[in-house]
């Protein structure tokens, strides 16, 4: 499939709803007139990549209407279309989907260029600057991609849990909490969610055998990125 393939049936959508259109208009892929409406401008791509994106935007300064037309199927848009569709939204950018093999063509417009004004969410933001708050120090360096896994509160938590245990042997969950003033050391012992804790009564951890072997590990972990 080549760009052109995409033109005759988006030119066919556009005409059907009362635009003149043409191809090739001052470097632009394609122009559509209607009346004293803004000109809507598509650049035709087969794939979304950083280059269309930018040329797009550069149209931004010959219009508000600018779309970006790619064949149906890509793999960007099966595998990430709603990213997409966002930054295109978040850029005052439209995208078209067209498909050449249906009759007359088909095009399904899954955005159309606008002012965008993302909805933030005051529970992200919560637990964003709980995390932050409730972390000590700074141990993760920003960029890494740690394979065993990024520092967080919980995990500091569960590793001050897991060093009382080593030090101190078997021990009531209260007693830890109180000895830690840590309030979540129950519900932390009780989930387990690392596999560090080994319950041997009502009440009553010590540190499992895969808790010895791991936990050691995490000690090492610089607790101030450089």
């Amino acid at each position: 499939m080549q760009e052109v393939d995409l033109y005759r049936p988006l030119k066919h959508f556009l005409t059907q709803q009362g635009y003149e259109v043409k191809g090739e208009v001052q470097h632009c892929d394609v122009i559509a007139v209607r009346g004293d409406e803004p000109v809507v401008v598509v650049e035709l791509k087969l794939s979304i990549n950083m280059t269309v994106v930018l040329q797009a935007v550069d149209r931004l300064q010959i219009s508000d209407a600018v779309y970006i037309g790619v064949p149906k199927g890509i793999g960007v848009l099966k595998k990430q279309r709603k990213q997409v569709v966002k930054l295109l939204r978040m850029l005052g950018l439209g995208l078209m989907v067209i498909d050449p093999a249906a009759a007359l063509g088909s095009v399904d417009v899954l955005c159309d260029p606008g002012e965008y004004k993302p909805r933030q969410t005051k529970q992200r933001r919560h637990r964003l600057l709980g995390e932050f708050m409730h972390r000590v120090g700074d141990p993760n360096a920003g960029g890494s991609t740690m394979r065993r896994g990024i520092m967080t509160a919980y995990r500091q938590k569960a590793l001050a849990i897991a060093e009382y245990l080593q030090e101190h042997g078997e021990t009531k969950a209260a007693v830890i909490a109180q000895s830690l003033t840590e309030p979540k050391t129950r519900a932390i012992l009780y989930n387990n969610v690392y596999g560090w804790f080994d319950r041997l009564g009502k009440g009553v951890y010590a540190l499992s055998p895969q808790g010895k072997t791991e936990f050691s590990k995490w000690l090492t972990h610089d607790q101030t990125a450089e």
